[in-house]
């Protein structure tokens, strides 16, 4: 069983940053985590995603082409911490941002497909003012 924790969402300006935290607790120590995000009449959107040990560290990120050059994954292993730095943002970013966990491999090959995951996260929520 694996408890995600999200924190520091808010709001903000365009063009300004936001840095998203996932802290996991449990006893799964390898897998994916990944950042989707959700907002109203909308379907939910990968954000980014990465390859994750919680002892070794991450070894292959994922971004959505939306984020790309924007928002960066980084973790801290000491508090089993994965953080979406969040650049330059837009109204569009606006959503309701998740954090989600699979252990072992993926079923389906992807990371950024929510359904890959089977832990999510409370959410919280982002929003960006123009």
């Amino acid at each position: 069983q694996v408890q995600l924790v999200e924190s520091g969402g808010g709001s903000v300006q365009a063009g300004g940053s936001r840095r998203l935290s996932c802290e996991a607790s449990g006893n799964s120590y390898s897998g994916y985590m990944g950042w989707f995000r959700h907002a109203a009449v909308k379907a939910t959107e990968a954000v980014a995603a990465i390859s994750i040990s919680f002892y070794t560290g991450g070894r292959m990120s994922y971004y959505a082409d939306s984020v790309k050059g924007r928002f960066t994954m980084s973790q801290d292993h000491a508090t089993n911490t994965l953080y979406l730095k969040m650049n330059s943002l837009k109204p569009e970013d606006t959503a309701m941002y998740y954090c989600a966990f699979r252990d072992g491999g993926l079923r389906y090959g992807d990371p950024l497909r929510s359904d890959e995951y089977k832990y999510w996260g409370q959410g919280t929520q982002v929003t960006v003012s123009s």
